[in-house]
């Protein structure tokens, strides 16, 4: 199996609202990898183990969303920025018609790229995140140890964190918890965490989803016509199983699978499971 490194997929590409840093390999139906949020994370961290079995099969393009890895930050709220920016990415890239991968805050922004421009979202797939939690409390845990190394960022903190969004605790190495703390002190990355996870910013989120405006969060969902798959760990504890009922019902064209001894990384604890999922999702004939 070819394999691919950070340095020779690396990309970047200058738009009106700033820089993208991106990765790209493979050919065939473009396929946008749209990572989640926390500490640290990049495109490459969350889908560069992917990359080799996706790539021979598709024109994979792995971004950084704005204040994260490589890309400039924007001004503005975080998920509108986000969409707008995967939607430059594209037009930059001469990117028509594209399937989307999205992990966590991936998936949300993936949801909105689908809703707001459909002809443009071939199929969908989301890793969690996305929906509202129905029985479970918000926040929860892996969000209150997010908004904990926002407040006061620490290794200590980022390792709690980190254990929280996994099943298999093998996976949270040295290497990995020493990465993503030199990583997520970056200050612009640290500054992009804390305007997302602040405890201000996570308690309006809250309040939001106990009033009248917790429906307005989910009306989009509705207006997304791609195939959509939701994959999701059953031992999410960023994202508990719940959220995705809503999402599950409103989303008309939509199937879920649920890993068994998985957290919130699907796509790197359950890996070869999902790969082979996704493959077989993506290369479906349509109805």
């Amino acid at each position: 199996m070819q394999t691919f490194s950070f340095e020779a997929t690396s990309r970047f590409v200058d738009t009106p609202k700033g820089r993208i840093h991106y990765h790209e390999a493979g050919a065939g139906p473009a396929l946008l990898l749209i990572h989640g949020s926390g500490p640290g994370v990049t495109g490459w961290a969350n889908f560069a183990g992917n990359l080799p079995v996706f790539a021979p099969h598709y024109r994979c393009i792995i971004l950084d969303l704005p204040g994260y890895g490589r890309s400039d930050p924007v001004e503005g709220p975080p998920i509108p920025g986000c969409v707008d920016a995967c939607f430059r990415l594209l037009e930059a890239l001469k990117v028509e018609r594209a399937h989307v991968i999205g992990n966590s805050l991936g998936g949300v922004v993936g949801s909105y790229m689908a809703a707001q421009q459909p002809a443009r979202i071939d199929r969908f797939v989301t890793i969690g995140g996305i929906g509202v939690n129905v029985f479970t409390a918000f926040p929860g845990e892996g969000i209150n140890l997010l908004t904990a190394f926002a407040e006061d960022p620490t290794r200590e903190r980022i390792e709690t964190w980190l254990r929280s969004m996994v099943f298999d605790q093998a996976l949270i190495t040295p290497e990995l918890i020493e990465t993503r703390f030199r990583n997520a002190t970056d200050p612009v990355t640290l500054a992009t965490s804390r305007q997302m996870y602040s405890r201000a910013s996570i308690n309006a989120l809250a309040t939001e989803f106990r009033g009248p405006n917790a429906a307005f969060r989910l009306g989009h969902l509705s207006s997304i016509q791609a195939p959509t798959l939701l994959t999701w760990g059953r031992d999410d504890r960023v994202s508990p199983l719940d959220m995705c009922l809503m999402p599950m019902r409103l989303i008309p064209h939509c199937e879920l699978h649920v890993f068994p001894n998985c957290g919130h990384w699907a796509m790197i604890e359950r890996k070869a499971e999902f790969e082979s999922l996704v493959l077989a999702f993506l290369g479906r004939k349509a109805a």
